[in-house]
């Protein structure tokens, strides 16, 4: 009695099945599918060795991938065998339903012919099953949708060959029992269906290219473009080039309506420039039609925004015909969520949730430049000499202009300025740097403990930011130092707003049911031009220190 019979074996072997082909249909390409039917014999179906050999156009066939062993791999891939001599083998033998098995005792005669093969050594059977090393053993691929051959008919009948799966060496060294036999030919039905997928996937290109030729092309075409198209796992667009309706979408898959939840008829409607997201319309402008790719924000119906990666490439019907864009619309949603997450653990302090030193000195660096602000003179005074200015936008057309210089007069930097009335206010607005530190933050930590310190710090932080206005920065340097960026303001309105931070911060704050105080100082430095951004924290740390020192340690703590 055969083990192979047995329920639980089966049951596992079922499960292998299952898994080898599933991988069948994650290969991206004809080859990768093609590797994978020979990997998922050795890997799935206790074989050690694997072949796979596809019909050529000229009806040969060439052997395109091979699994477990390197040096046999490397002997024959890429090898062709005649389908003269194929026909041969697959009408020699035992037939096993849609397998063919050629016991060694037959298969001498086919040691000379012009099939790519491999020999392995071993010795003779001891037993009746047991396998021998010349014994082979095949797995004809037809394609999907044929009919099945005839119990009285000779296998593969009346139905198209994709290729040949060749097998040897079983694990267990023993002639496949009818599970196996029955598992084996499962498999290599499945492999002619994912190569068939790959093939029509492959084919889609060219397919495109035909879309609008004549009518009766369209015909042949359409279906295998459509189910291509159709049934994609990714979004999938196409859309007019050139004239009046220049990017209206002509055309879009299930998976491009169920990412944006819109239904096919409306998204006719629209252009990608109408679907994306305001601040990624530069981003879609310039993207190339031509193998453009592009990493953007389209919309959903509900108003939420989805991350997608798009590609792009023209297809024309003929040199002088209508040009249309091919769209692959990939959704990368979970991938930008991890990326805007990993920058902003890298630019935000963990415990504060607020921009920490590194994205303060980016934010206040983004401000400043090397060159002291300096008013040029003004058009129609002594000196004034307006310079040539090339029209690059014109002449390119790509809405593009060379930075100008340091010293040019036509610099479009905002320069920031500083206040130099002191503590008078001259109604100049700047960006100020409030530097604060906390007034006995220390003994809070040395009496109750960092886990006190910490909620103190995250309520501080949460009052700081309360106290400012959206466009502000409030960051964290580290320990018990916050910076304030705000920018538009005076001398009165600086002081203002840190006697208003520092109000905020005095009130109790409450943790595990005690309530705890902490005071702050305030030094008001100003961002100019010409100053490093180290310049501008030392002047408002300074400024904070002077401050503190200017109050007693009682006025300075809060209680």
């Amino acid at each position: 009695m055969e083990t192979e019979s047995e329920p639980y074996v089966r049951l596992a072997t079922l499960r292998q099945l299952h898994q080898v082909v599933a991988d069948l249909n994650t290969a991206r390409s004809l080859a990768d599918t093609v590797q994978a039917v020979a990997d998922g014999i050795v890997a799935g179906l206790n074989y050690e060795l694997a072949c796979v050999n596809l019909v050529r156009p000229d009806g040969d066939l060439i052997v395109s991938a091979f699994a477990g062993s390197p040096a046999a791999e490397a002997l024959i891939t890429g090898r062709v065998g005649s389908r003269a001599s194929w026909d041969r083998r697959l009408s020699m033998g035992e037939a096993w339903g849609d397998l063919r098995f050629i016991p060694h005792t037959e298969g001498w005669v086919l040691l000379e012919d012009d099939v790519p093969q491999w020999h392995t050594e071993g010795p003779a059977p001891r037993f009746e099953d047991e396998w021998h090393p010349h014994d082979r053993l095949y797995a004809p691929m037809y394609a999907p949708g044929a009919r099945a051959a005839h119990p009285g008919g000779s296998p593969g009948s009346g139905r198209e060959l994709l290729g040949v799966i060749s097998v040897d060496r079983p694990r267990n060294g023993r002639h496949p029992g009818p599970w196996g036999r029955e598992a084996l030919q499962m498999y290599a039905s499945q492999a002619a269906i994912a190569i068939s997928n790959a093939r029509l996937r492959s084919n889609m290109q060219r397919a495109l290219i035909r879309l609008e030729r004549e009518q009766q092309a369209l015909r042949a075409s359409e279906e295998s473009f459509r189910q291509a198209f159709e049934y994609a796992p990714s979004g999938m667009a196409i859309a007019e080039m050139g004239g009046d309706q220049h990017g209206r979408l002509l055309r879009t898959n299930d998976a491009l309506c169920r990412l944006l939840g819109r239904p096919a008829s409306v998204m006719r409607r629209y252009s990608f420039a109408d679907l994306v997201h305001p601040e990624d319309i530069g981003t879609l402008l310039r993207t190339s039609a031509e193998g453009g790719r592009a990493e953007l924000r389209l919309g959903r119906r509900d108003g939420t925004y989805v991350w997608v990666s798009l590609r792009n490439s023209v297809v024309a019907d003929t040199a002088d015909g209508p040009r249309f864009l091919l769209t692959h619309v990939e959704d990368i949603e979970e991938r930008k969520r991890h990326e805007l997450q990993l920058a902003h653990r890298a630019s935000h302090d963990a415990l504060t949730g607020l921009p920490n030193s590194a994205e303060l000195r980016s934010r206040l660096s983004a401000r400043l430049c090397e060159r002291p602000f300096a008013a040029s003179a003004p058009e129609g005074a002594p000196g004034f000499e307006p310079p040539y200015e090339y029209d690059y936008e014109h002449e390119h057309g790509f809405g593009f202009s060379p930075a100008a210089g340091p010293a040019g007069p036509y610099d479009h930097h905002v320069h920031t300025v500083a206040p130099t009335g002191g503590e008078t206010d001259d109604g100049t607005k700047g960006l100020a740097v409030l530097f604060c530190d906390l007034d006995g933050f220390k003994s809070i930590n040395d009496r109750f403990g960092h886990h006190t310190g910490d909620a103190v710090l995250i309520e501080v932080a949460r009052r700081l930011t309360t106290g400012v206005r959206d466009g502000d920065t409030v960051a964290r340097l580290g320990g018990d130092e916050f910076v304030v960026l705000a920018d538009g303001l005076g001398s009165a309105d600086a002081a203002d707003l840190a006697v208003r931070l520092r109000n905020a911060i005095i009130p109790p704050i409450r943790v595990d049911g005690r309530a705890v105080r902490v005071g702050a100082s305030f030094g008001i430095g100003w961002a100019e031009c010409g100053m490093t951004v180290e310049e501008v924290l030392n002047s408002a740390d300074q400024r904070m220190y002077i401050e503190k020192r200017s109050r007693s340690k009682v006025h300075r703590r809060a209680g």
